[in-house]
């Protein structure tokens, strides 16, 4: 990009074909985040599957929040011979791809009113689409990198992001729209219309596929020596899936003695929503100290190489303490794990809310999905024009309460029912405050990495980012069951108070490198 460039410079480089080619591949890692997400809430809902169950679900997407753990192994492992014959990104990325498509196809084939069994399933498939899309995720940041200079970096990251809300777009508005058409409603459930919906969204990653294979494989002037062999990386690897393993057999055969403890408290306390959420905590934790007791033990017979360990994964966060000091970095981390907190939570549950009050498939999707879209794209690039002429910590003090606070309207909304021209306001407000809070959010967390550990710094912290207030909306329906949406909403807002504190301490400790 020529030095100096005016605005005419800059309109003319979205029509470079490297920018091009992120569009689409943003297209193709936007597409499979509702389907876990949004749509998969309305299919289960409709399906006759309990509010809290259809927010189980959203755990599924915890793979991009523990993506930064198999980002070495993509960099190192090659694929027999998908490698020799396209490269060693674009060989992942038909991978991944190819992963995506079996797993929204398996969701496809899958009834969820058909009993336990079939929800096992659609679980099962759901986790295989979180993790491959994470995959992809990892493979197209990697690209997007490698494939142009620094200079360029800025134009295609937004073309990027602006062919992920398309590819959300299209799996949130446009399967909701198709579903529609095919018949299923909330009072009259059709399978058949959300397999074909599913099969219609598989069949657009045929989009990324085409773009991976059309264009060429980055050029690497000088490739980053690794000093640990493929084994070291694929054992590790493999040591990760089988500490998951266990959390999730631990969390599966726990429901029977915990359906046991909830009758029991059932027969104490009359409340069974509030015995659902005690219970349902109580079965999490036990699974979460099961696993990380596995994992210390694990660690202990040295079966994995602790030299690539401590490269790979722990000499980024040591040069994170070291940086910024223990106790501080301790305050940037939880501002990190915190700070979309509030929105994220809601955002679990917020389709199952719009289809409780009465709204349509139909309605939801020109509203929520279409409205929200250009608001939520709006919102970016007011946020990047005044963080850059605010600064940052200004603007993520506005984000943080905008995204808060923006919730009460969801309360009024609860209030007032399915009162469509108060959705606009609702939907509009919602997501401006979300586009600007994460357009000062990005600055923050590229301000606070290390050049000699960009890649992964910045994948922990994005990870990090997701992972509490994934695991807390997983709950969202069993907080809905006790407190009600009002209350549930009122909740969400009040999470964000600590947020501005935080803020606060930051600010008050470290002025951050905003150039």
């Amino acid at each position: 990009m020529e030095k100096g460039n005016n605005w005419l410079t800059t309109f003319k480089s979205f029509s470079d074909s490297r920018s091009i080619t992120m569009l689409l591949l943003g297209f193709s890692a936007g597409l499979p985040i509702l389907m876990i997400f949004s749509s998969l809430s309305l299919w289960l809902r409709e399906a006759g599957v309990e509010r809290s169950a259809v927010t189980y679900f959203s755990w599924a997407a915890l793979g991009y929040s523990f993506k930064f753990i198999w980002a070495p192994l993509i960099d190192r492992l090659p694929l027999p011979f998908l490698t020799n014959t396209l490269g060693r990104r674009k060989s992942w990325l038909l991978f991944s791809q190819t992963l995506i498509i079996i797993a929204i196809s398996w969701m496809a084939m899958v009834d969820p009113a058909t009993g336990e069994s079939a929800l096992t399933s659609m679980a099962l498939a759901t986790v295989m689409l979180g993790f491959s899309s994470a995959t992809q995720d990892i493979v197209i940041d990697a690209y997007r990198i490698e494939s142009a200079p620094t200079e360029w970096q800025a134009i295609l990251s937004a073309a990027y992001i602006a062919g992920y809300r398309v590819g959300m777009l299209a799996s949130g508005a446009g399967a909701l729209f198709i579903a529609a058409y095919f018949g299923t409603t909330k009072d009259a459930y059709q399978y058949e219309a959300w397999r074909n919906t599913y099969l219609i969204m598989a069949s657009l990653m045929g989009v990324g596929i085409i773009t991976g294979f059309l264009r060429p494989e980055p050029k690497i002037e000088s490739k980053k020596n690794h000093s640990h062999s493929t084994k070291d990386y694929l054992t590790f690897f493999g040591l990760f899936i089988l500490v998951a393993s266990v959390f999730i057999t631990v969390f599966y055969f726990l429901a029977t003695p915990i359906s046991a403890v909830q009758e029991k408290l059932n027969s104490i306390v009359s409340n069974k929503a509030l015995t659902s959420f005690i219970t349902g905590s109580l079965r999490l934790l036990v699974s979460i100290i099961s696993t990380i007791l596995f994992g210390f033990i694990i660690g202990k017979t040295k079966i994995a190489n602790t030299e690539m360990i401590e490269e790979s994964y722990i000499g980024p966060v040591k040069n994170f303490f070291d940086r910024y000091g223990f106790h501080f970095a301790l305050l940037l981390l939880s501002l990190i794990g915190l700070y979309r907190i509030s929105d994220i939570v809601l955002g679990v549950i917020s389709n199952v809310f719009y289809q409780d009050l009465g709204f349509t498939k139909t309605q939801i999707a020109s509203v929520v999905k279409t409205l929200g879209l250009i608001m939520s794209l709006l919102g970016g690039f007011l946020g990047g024009a005044l963080t850059t002429r605010f600064g940052i910590y200004r603007m993520l003090w506005w984000g943080a309460i905008l995204a808060s606070t923006t919730n009460i309207l969801f309360m009024v909304q609860a209030k007032l029912g399915a009162n469509l021209p108060f959705l606009y306001l609702v939907i509009s407000a919602d997501n401006l405050a979300a586009g600007l809070a994460s357009a000062a959010f990005v600055a923050f967390l590229s301000s606070l990495t290390d050049i000699s550990f960009t890649a992964v710094q910045y994948a922990i912290f994005s990870s990090l980012m997701t992972l509490i207030p994934k695991i807390i909306g997983g709950y969202s329906g069993g907080m809905v069951d006790v407190l009600d949406y009002s209350g549930f909403f009122l909740a969400t807002t009040l999470m964000g108070l600590p947020v501005l504190y935080i803020i606060y301490l930051c600010q008050k400790t470290f002025k951050l490198n905003q150039k």
